[in-house]
């Protein structure tokens, strides 16, 4: 039973509560007020509006029937209030997006795919899933070295950003060529492609998003359609993210390397970075050392001193302008 000095407390916070929410939304409403003086109103409880059709990867798409349109709400509404994973999607994206995209192009690739890696790694570059699958684009170590990945003790390229990406085309393009679309491209990308063939011919399915799968793969496609929605139109969705937010892109000398390196952490010290930045963003190195078979290189990524630090008013790059307001 709830004492009166509880209900009374209660009583208070919820009229002092209503009371400022008044407050803001007539101050928001204010012809008076500029769009700088009006406070920011979002409501938490306000389901996101799902559009009637969008384009993806140059397939459209319609969300009239139930489930599509269902899906599309689920993944929308998750991406939209689960914020902070959302914003450091974005943040992530700003040093990611512009290494991935220019890979997508030279092999011919819808530029749009590149949510696919948003949504298999969360853009973490050293990401494992509990099936061992690792890295930007999530490779298990069987179909990473049929796509021409290295993975041994020392040298696991699933961790190498432009090779995996590389691997990724190359393995999108070959469900592409036998589906005959990115929607069951993608979703062979996540289910295997044995799986989605079986489940077409066992269903009597002629579109991969008309089957029944497990709920994973189901979800898979319109999570990549939810984040491409929100990354166009950030502010759309509650997202206020302003230059100075997002991470930047790291600069970098190419070293490339002929013989094998006995101690990484000795080699990181002659180019007067530390271990841990040295394997911050060469990932690919699973060892202290790394040894060179004859005939074989290697390019390690090491830092440049003004890219490890963030300055107090440096112009910042921004990857994609309507990500921010300034």
């Amino acid at each position: 039973m709830i004492n009166k000095t509880t209900l009374y407390i209660f009583m208070f916070t919820v009229i002092m509560a209503g009371g400022a929410l008044l407050l803001a939304l007539t101050s928001w409403n204010d012809p008076e007020k500029s769009d700088a003086e009006r406070p920011l109103v979002l409501s938490m409880t306000a389901s996101v509006e799902v559009p009637e059709q969008m384009t993806f990867a140059g397939e459209e798409i319609t969300f009239d029937r139930y489930d599509k349109r269902e899906r599309l709400d689920r993944e929308l509404n998750s991406f939209t209030y689960f914020h902070s994973t959302t914003l450091l999607l974005f943040k992530r994206a700003n040093r990611l997006f512009p290494v991935i995209e220019p890979i997508l192009k030279r092999q011919g690739l819808p530029d749009d795919l590149k949510y696919l890696a948003v949504i298999e790694s969360s853009l973490d570059v050293r990401a494992v899933s509990p099936a061992r699958a690792a890295g930007l684009w999530q490779f298990l170590q069987s179909t990473g070295r049929q796509y021409g990945l290295e993975v041994t003790g020392e040298v696991d390229e699933r961790y190498h950003v432009e090779k995996s990406t590389v691997a990724a085309t190359r393995y999108l393009r070959d469900a592409y060529q036998k589906y005959g679309s990115w929607s069951a491209a993608a979703m062979a990308y996540n289910g295997g492609q044995a799986r989605i063939s079986k489940e077409l011919a066992a269903q009597g399915a002629d579109e991969a998003l008309d089957l029944w799968l497990v709920e994973e793969t189901t979800r898979y496609y319109y999570r990549m359609l939810a984040i491409k929605l929100v990354f166009e139109h950030p502010q759309q969705y509650g997202f206020i993210i302003k230059p100075e937010h997002l991470y930047k892109p790291m600069t970098f000398k190419n070293v490339d390397i002929t013989t094998s390196i006995p101690d990484l952490a000795a080699f990181a010290r002659e180019h007067e970075i530390t271990y841990a930045q040295l394997k911050d963003f060469n990932s690919w190195l699973r060892s202290t050392k790394l040894t060179v078979p004859a005939g074989k290189r290697y390019t390690l990524l090491i830092p440049t001193k003004e890219g490890l630090y963030y300055r107090k008013g440096e112009k910042r790059t921004i990857h994609q302008n309507g990500w921010v307001v300034k």
